[in-house]
C-alpha cells in the first residue's frame, strides 16, 4: 500500500478546500456522467465523493479515468487528491461530507470484490440464515455499522461512569463449577482431570459475591455469560451483562447508582434526558394491574379482577374458578365492541388459549347494555357491578379469563400487548418513549409446574426482606408469600437488568438451601467455596447485572437481538458463518476420554 490514509471519509469540509488528502475505503457508488466518473468512498465514519477526470490535465480517457471506469462495488481502493467545494447546485444535504468532493489525481486497487451474495444498501429483505452467514458483509450495512459503533460508546461510557465511582474492574473466570440451578449450563470437559467438566458462567454472581467477602467493596465488570436454553428474540445463548456489586449499600444505593448509569447513558447515546427517580411498583400490583412483572406502562388495557363478583354468579366458567382458589379477571378494551367481530374475538380466543387459558369470555356494552352469550348467567345487579369496576361505557368490548392466577397473568398480559400492538397504543419506535419502572418484593420462592418443586425466583443467594426472615421456619415454602430484597428495572415491557441484596450470613444461607430441599452435602458439593466464605467476615452486600445486549436493542431500535451483537447465533444456537457447532476428531474426543453415542 504506497497511498498511506491521512483522513477518514466523514472527516473533510468546506473548510478543508485546497488541501491535498489521501482516503481509503470501499467503492460505494459508482456513476459515469459523459466521462466523468464520480465515487461515493465509504468508510466506517461515513461517505466521500471522489471525482476522476475534472483534474488538471485529465482527459475523459486518460489512464486515471480509464482506471476509475474499471472499478465495481465494494472494490477497496485508495485515492489521493484534492478537496474542492462542489459546484453549484450540487451540494448534497444528507451527506456530512456534502459541500465537498476530492478530485482524483491517483487511485490505489487495495483489493477487488466478488459480487456481494446480497446488495449491501438495498432495502430488499435478505434471510436471516444469509446474514448471518455473510456477516462481515452484513455489518456494512450503515444501520448495522452505526449500531455497532453505538455498542462501542456504551461500553466506553459505562467504564468512565464506574471509574468515576470509585469502582474497579476485575475480570472473573470463564471457565468455572457447574452449580446446575435455573438453566442449563455449557459444559467443557476437562483434559487434566478426565471425566471432569468445567462450566461456562451464566453469571459472575458467586465470584463477585466472594470479591465482597476479600473487601473489593466495589467491582464491575463487563462480563460475557452463557446459558444452553431456548433461543427467542431477545435472548442468545452467550450474552454480555454490565455488572457490578457493592458491599455496605441497600436497595436505595443500588437503585440510586443504576438510575445514574442509565441518565449518563441516554444521554451520551441518544442525547435524552431521561427523567429519574424512576417509579416503583410492588411484584403484587405488576400482577394484578399487567399480568406480568415486566409491565410496559407506556399504554393502559390494565387488567381488573372481578372474582368477588363473580364468585355468586351463575356462569359456571367463573363460579368454579373463583371457588377454587382461581381468579377472574378481564381488561376493558375501549371502543373495541365494533372493531372486533366474531371472528376478531375469535383470533383473540386462540391467542389465550396459546398462554394456556380454557378459553375467552367477552361481553359488548352497547345502548341496549352488556350483550354476550354469557349475561344470561348473571343477574343486572351483576352485570351493573362488573361494568362500574372495569369503568365500561357503550362501545366497549370487555374480555374475561378464569383460571389459575398464573394463567390468567399470563393470557391476559400476552392479549394486552397484542392489542395494545394492534390497536396502536404502543408508541412507535422513532417516538422515542423510555418508560422505566421498577418492580421489587418479588416472592423469594415460586413453584416449577414442570419440575413439581420450589425454586427461588431469583436466586438462592438472595436475601429476604427483614420481617421475613424469622418466618422463614413458621411459613417454608408453601405459601410462596415470603418476599425477597430483590429488584427488577423495566424499560417498556422489557426486562433490562436486575438484582438483589444478597444473603452474607451462613445460617441463614443453610436455611434457604434447607427449604429448597438441597441437602447440606448436596450444598457443600455445589457452594461450598461460598459457604466457606461467608464464615470470614462477609459484608452486607448487593448488586446488579444489566443486560446490555437488550439495552443496546432498546437504544438502537433493532428488531431481534441478534441486529446488536457482532456475531450473534441463529434460534438453534448455530453460527452460519464459522460452521459452529461442529464435529471434532475421533483424537480429540480421546484425549479427553470421551465418546459420542448415537
Amino acid at each position: 500500500m504506497k497511498l498511506r490514509r491521512t483522513h477518514d471519509c466523514s472527516g473533510l469540509r468546506k473548510k478543508d478546500t485546497g488541501k491535498e488528502v489521501i482516503i481509503s475505503g470501499w467503492v460505494h457508488k459508482w456513476r459515469d456522467h459523459g466521462g466523468v466518473i464520480f465515487i461515493d468512498l465509504r468508510d466506517r465514519e461515513g461517505i466521500t465523493q471522489v471525482v476522476f477526470g475534472r483534474g488538471e490535465g485529465q482527459g475523459t480517457e486518460s489512464g486515471l479515468v480509464r482506471a476509475a471506469r474499471g472499478l465495481r462495488s465494494e472494490w477497496v481502493i485508495s485515492v489521493k487528491g484534492k478537496v474542492e467545494t462542489r459546484p453549484s447546485g450540487t451540494v448534497n444535504t444528507g451527506l456530512d461530507t456534502g459541500e465537498i468532493e476530492v478530485i482524483a489525481d491517483e487511485v490505489e486497487i487495495l483489493n477487488k470484490s466478488k459480487t456481494p451474495p446480497f446488495d449491501v444498501f438495498s432495502s430488499e429483505e435478505v434471510s436471516d440464515e444469509i446474514r448471518m452467514k455473510y456477516r462481515y458483509i452484513d455489518l456494512r450495512k450503515q444501520n448495522m455499522m452505526r449500531t455497532m459503533i453505538l455498542r462501542s460508546k456504551v461500553n466506553r461510557v459505562v467504564r468512565n461512569f464506574f471509574y468515576d465511582k470509585g469502582f474497579i474492574e476485575l475480570e472473573t473466570p470463564i471457565l468455572t463449577k457447574s452449580t446446575p440451578e435455573g438453566a442449563r449450563d455449557y459444559l467443557v470437559p476437562s483434559r487434566m482431570d478426565k471425566g471432569s467438566f468445567y462450566a461456562m458462567p451464566q453469571s459472575p454472581q458467586l465470584f463477585k459475591q466472594l470479591l465482597m467477602v476479600a473487601g473489593l467493596d466495589k467491582y464491575f465488570q463487563i462480563a460475557k455469560c452463557f446459558r444452553d436454553e431456548d433461543l427467542r428474540r431477545d435472548r442468545q445463548p452467550e450474552f454480555t451483562q454490565i455488572d457490578f456489586e457493592m458491599s455496605f449499600v441497600n436497595e436505595e444505593d443500588i437503585c440510586g447508582i443504576i438510575e445514574a448509569l442509565v441518565s449518563e447513558v441516554f444521554k451520551s447515546a441518544l442525547k435524552v434526558d431521561i427523567k429519574l427517580p424512576f417509579p416503583c411498583m410492588k411484584y403484587e400490583e405488576a400482577m394484578n394491574r399487567y399480568g406480568t412483572d415486566r409491565p410496559d406502562t407506556r399504554f393502559g388495557l390494565e387488567l381488573v379482577d372481578i372474582t368477588g363478583i363473580a364468585e355468586g354468579c351463575g356462569f359456571k366458567v367463573f363460579k368454579e374458578a373463583a371457588g377454587k382458589g382461581g381468579i377472574v379477571s378481564g381488561i376493558n378494551v375501549k371502543g373495541g365492541a365494533p372493531e372486533f367481530s366474531r371472528k376478531g374475538i375469535d383470533d383473540l380466543t386462540a391467542l389465550a388459549q396459546e398462554y394456556g387459558a380454557k378459553g375467552l369470555a367477552w361481553i359488548k356494552v352497547t345502548s341496549k347494555g352488556p350483550e354476550s352469550a354469557i349475561t344470561k348467567f348473571f343477574k343486572k345487579e351483576e352485570l351493573d357491578s362488573i361494568t362500574h369496576k372495569m369503568k365500561a361505557g357503550e362501545g366497549d368490548l370487555l374480555l374475561f379469563v378464569a383460571d389459575k392466577p398464573k394463567v390468567v397473568c399470563e393470557a391476559l398480559s400476552g392479549l394486552r400487548l397484542q392489542l395494545g400492538e394492534k390497536l396502536g397504543l404502543i408508541p412507535a419506535e422513532d417516538k422515542k418513549v423510555f418508560s422505566f419502572q421498577w418492580v421489587v418484593g418479588h416472592p423469594m420462592f415460586e413453584y416449577n409446574e414442570d419440575e413439581k418443586r420450589w425454586q427461588a425466583m431469583h436466586h438462592p443467594f438472595t436475601a429476604p426482606v427483614e420481617e421475613d426472615i424469622e418466618k422463614l421456619d413458621k411459613e417454608g415454602l408453601n405459601t410462596g408469600k415470603l418476599r425477597s430484597r430483590a429488584y427488577d428495572l423495566v424499560l417498556n415491557g422489557m426486562e433490562v437488568g436486575g438484582g438483589s441484596i444478597r444473603i452474607h450470613r451462613k445460617g441463614l444461607q443453610d436455611k434457604v438451601f434447607e427449604l429448597l430441599q438441597i441437602k447440606p452435602e448436596a450444598a457443600r458439593e455445589k457452594f461450598g467455596f461460598l459457604l466457606d466464605a461467608l464464615e470470614y467476615g462477609a459484608p452486607p452486600h448487593g448488586g446488579f447485572a444489566f443486560g446490555m445486549d437488550r439495552l443496546i436493542m432498546i437504544l438502537s431500535g433493532a428488531r431481534s437481538i441478534r441486529d446488536v451483537i457482532a456475531f450473534p447465533k441463529t434460534q438453534r444456537a448455530a453460527c452460519p458463518l464459522t460452521g459452529a457447532p461442529s464435529k471434532v476428531t475421533e483424537k480429540q474426543l480421546k484425549e479427553l476420554d470421551l465418546k459420542i453415542i448415537k
